[in-house]
């Protein structure tokens, strides 16, 4: 059972599905806190379940040091709700995933956080420190941003490796406890 009053947004461009699995642990780890969550792809946006959330959390993979070209165009989209305020006042945070430990990732997270202050959203980061860099380690990638997460070049089934998805599961239970202090009725 879910508190539908509150409720949290994924939305992110996954064109080989390790960014969509990302954000699947996500999700998971915010239904711990049975949170509502509306998990979308940037292919199927739908606009006002993103207006009417208390959080929306941004997802693309690292491409050349940038967010994705589709999802740079979704941001682009988005700017009747920047002229509007629509978004103003809600949660945001951001995750990224790649195939390097790397791979520019933090520019990545830079360029959501950015894109969420001009819609005068409120950012949290992953305040989560690091456990080790093991891959079964807790933010084994270091990041007070947002959530980085490695996937090497392999099928989605076994990658990110479980560290990188268990702190997803902790980023997304995170969020919802955020959600539930900023509107505890």
């Amino acid at each position: 059972m879910s508190d539908s009053s509150k409720s949290l947004a994924i939305v992110y461009h996954s064109p080989y599905g390790h960014t969509a699995k990302v954000a699947q642990y996500i999700a998971q780890g915010a239904s711990k806190l049975k949170m509502t969550v509306h998990s979308m792809s940037i292919e199927q946006i739908d606009w006002e379940l993103l207006d009417q959330a208390d959080a929306i959390v941004f997802g693309s993979p690292t491409y050349m040091g940038s967010v994705s070209g589709p999802f740079k165009m979704f941001m682009d989209s988005s700017s009747k709700r920047w002229k509007n305020r629509d978004w103003q006042g809600k949660l945001a945070a951001g995750f990224t995933n790649s195939g390097g430990l790397s791979g520019d990732k933090l520019s990545v997270l830079q360029q959501i956080n950015l894109f969420a202050m001009q819609h005068g959203m409120l950012w949290t980061g992953l305040p989560l420190m690091t456990t080790g860099h093991a891959d079964t380690d807790l933010n084994r990638l270091s990041s007070s941003l947002g959530l980085m997460t490695q996937s090497d070049n392999a099928p989605v089934e076994i990658t990110p490796p479980q560290g990188d998805l268990d702190t997803a599961i902790w980023f997304g239970e995170y969020i919802a406890g955020l959600i539930q202090k900023m509107h505890p009725n």
